[in-house]
Order: structure tokens, then sequence, then C-alpha cells
């Protein structure tokens, strides 16, 4: 078995990088077998170069190799290209044609960005993986190959699991060895590594000589995020070698070759929406209009509490909690006012506070806590029969289906669902 730097040299990997290190490590670990592999990492890491790797390392390293990139071809016609098809299957076929893994047979087929595959086709690849057999489009003859399958996808493939996009077998299927690639910002001891490297090869190339960077180019250039991985690097060392006549490159020179630099700063984003996130103006003007319903609820509960009782040490006492809450440190005198005006009335006018009854036989008109006996604690706004309203005539236009009727309410269809629980609808 070769050693990592063996192979390093053999394919021009460049970098000592140890995660880099660990899936060179992988590849030539499952070479010898038949095993599925799946190659992840962002655009541009390098990911052809493992199952090239695997390829020549393995016992099908005489068999056909063949790199196909799923992306690039169009949907009406990947099924053919993949297996085949029969003359006259469609308009334009005026032959038969075999496809890749008829051709491949006791070889390796790459398949590349194998995430862009439509759902018909992952089907048909479901089939070859489980038993290596399919058809030739038009054709209801079975036919057998014996190909290894090594896939690479940039696709978070989890999400496109979640989405609908890939069949979760199909997934597990080709991933038995999950091989990943680290993206160039995690190499950052391999960056002006692969910089010398591509400067040195352009240089070569178009007879000129080599770029060097000074010392504060090559802090840039570590700080750099690198979107785009290797690739973009090796276009950035190529438009310097071509386009500067000095060459020796200085930061301020560095920086013009770099997009968007000074804002590949990494940001943190929460992508899960927490419980007392608000989707839309609707919502949070809604949370505003229930908190004052509670504090109006809260101070009609004290102020009849107030006049039922006459004391105001009782009332302070046995509501201290909820006098807290109404009111802050800074509006204590607030309360003071109101208990004095109470106090100051009562010794008067010397009206008693009567219980609230419904007796008809009660003297209102002299007694001034009259409106008391319409305060109900359970009261509520005309905002919850508004939104009762809006909320039932949103349901009825879209039949029930309580997204439709969320997106038209503007609120998310968790805070729907909460309401029509809360009005039992």
């Amino acid at each position: 078995m070769e050693s990592v730097q063996a192979i390093k040299q053999r394919f021009g990997i460049i970098g000592n990088n140890a995660k880099l290190n660990r899936a060179i490590e992988k590849a030539i670990q499952v070479a010898p077998t038949d095993i599925s592999v799946l190659v992840t990492g962002e655009s541009g890491v390098g990911k052809e170069s493992i199952p090239k790797i695997i390829h020549s390392l393995s016992h099908r390293k005489h068999g056909k190799y063949i790199a196909v990139n799923c992306g690039a071809i169009p949907e009406g016609t990947i099924d053919s290209e993949l297996f085949g098809h029969e003359k006259g299957a469609f308009t334009g076929a005026t032959q038969t044609r075999s496809g890749y893994f008829e051709v491949a047979d006791g070889g390796t087929i790459f398949l590349d960005e194998v995430g862009e595959l439509p759902l018909p086709t992952q089907v048909r690849l479901l089939r070859i993986l489980e038993n290596g057999e399919f058809l030739k489009v038009g054709s209801s003859k079975t036919q057998k190959t014996n190909v290894r399958i090594v896939a690479a996808t940039n696709v978070q493939m989890a999400q496109a699991i979640s989405d609908g996009k890939f069949r979760e077998d199909l997934f597990y299927r080709l991933s038995t060895v999950d091989i990943h690639l680290p993206p160039l910002r995690e190499r950052e001891e391999d960056i002006h590594l692969l910089f010398r490297k591509f400067a040195a090869d352009f240089a070569q190339k178009y007879n000129m000589p080599t770029i060097r960077l000074t010392d504060d180019a090559v802090q840039l250039l570590l700080k750099y995020r690198w979107s785009g991985n290797i690739r973009q690097l090796r276009n950035v060392a190529e438009q310097i070698s071509v386009l500067e006549q000095n060459r020796e490159i200085n930061a301020y020179t560095l920086k013009n070759y770099l997009p968007d630099m000074g804002r590949q700063l990494p940001a943190v984003v929460n992508s899960k929406k927490s419980e007392s996130d608000f989707g839309s103006e609707r919502e949070i003007l809604y949370k505003v209009l229930f908190d004052m319903q509670r504090d109006v609820n809260d101070l009609k509960k004290l102020t009849l509490e107030l006049m039922k009782s006459g004391s105001t040490e009782h009332v302070q006492k046995e509501h201290s909690g909820l006098i807290k809450k109404i009111y802050t440190p800074q509006e204590e005198d607030s309360f003071e006012e109101l208990t004095d005006i109470i106090e100051e009335n009562d010794s008067q006018n010397d009206v008693e506070i009567l219980e609230l009854d419904d007796t008809p036989d009660q003297n209102k008109a002299k007694d001034k806590y009259h409106f008391a006996e319409e305060i109900q604690e359970e009261e509520t706004l005309s905002i919850k029969d508004k939104e009762l309203e809006l909320i039932k005539k949103a349901l009825e236009k879209n039949n029930g289906k309580r997204k439709a009727a969320a997106d038209e309410l503007g609120v998310s269809e968790r805070t729907l669902y909460r309401k029509i629980k809360q009005f039992g609808l």
C-alpha cells in the first residue's frame, strides 16, 4: 500500500493539512474494495482527485474510468447519457447508443455533482447499486453491469433529503464511506504553499519571472476567506502572473485581485427561529396589544379590590406582586396618589362601597363608584374579536388550509395554529 506522501506526489496534491491527509488515507484504505464512496466538500476543493486515487489503487485500474458531471447534462437527456437508449426511443434517436454504465463495465464511474440528479434518474441509479441492473431508454430488456460508483457533491445532502430533492435510500447506498475534503480556509498552512506552486507553474507556462509575495501580502492571503477555494486561489495566481509588471506583489496590489475584501469576516447566523421571534410587524402589534390588555385587566382588578376593602394597607399586602408588576419603581408615587384619592373620597362623602351584585334596589346614583359594577375582570379588548373575525375569514377563504390562511394574515403557521387552539376553532 502506497503512503500518503507518495500518493500526493503521484497526483500532484499540495498540502500537509491533517484533514486532507486523513481524506487521502481513507481513499487508500477503501480503494481495494468495491465499496461505494461519497466525496463531500465545497466547490473548488479538489474532489475530483479522490476517485482517481481510488480507481488507480483498485483491482479495476485496467478498466475504464469515466467522470460524469451530472449537473452539466440536461434533465431530458441524462437517462440516455447514463444508461443508453434504443433506436427510435425518442425524437432524434436514429441509432442504438450505449450509456456510460454499459461502457464502463468492469471499471469505475465518477458521478460529480450527484446531488443535481433528477428524481427519476435517482431511482434508476439505486437499482444499479442494489443489483447491477439497468434498462436502456426505450428498451424492456434488463442489462447487467459491474461498475464501481464514486460520487461527489457540494450540496448539503441532509437538507436536500429534507426538501425532497434527493432520495434518502440512495444517499445511504452512495455514502457507505464518506470522504470529506476541508475548505481552503481550514488549511491555512497550505494556502501560501499552493500559491507559490501555482505562481511557479504559470511563470513556466507563460515564460516569465515568478511572482513573489511580500510579508504583508502573505498575511492578507491567509486572512482571506477563499469562498471559491483552490480554484479561486489558482485563478488569482494566474491573473497576477499575467497582468502585473512588478514581480514583487505587496498587500495593496494583492487586494485588488481579492473580491469583497473587507467583507469576508465570518458571521454567526442562527437558522432556527426561536419561540420569541416574530415573523412580521402584525405579530409584534398583536403582542403589544395583548400586553396592554393584561395590564388593563390587572389595573381593573387592583382598583376593584381597593374599592371593596377600603383598606389600602390590606390591598398593598395582599397584592404586592401585582402592584410591582403594574407600577415601575419610578411610578410608585402614582399608586400612592390613587390610594390617597380613594381614602379622601371615602372620608369626605362617607360612602359605603357596596358588594357588586345585580340587585335593582341598590342606589347607584349616590354611589360614586357605581361604574365598578360594569367592570369584569376577564373582559377582553376588541382586538380579540377583530382577530377572531380575521382568522375565521382567512380560514373560510382558504378552505381551512392553515398555511394559506397564515400567509394571508402575514403570520407564521405556528402562530396561527396557537391562535386557533386559543379561540377553540
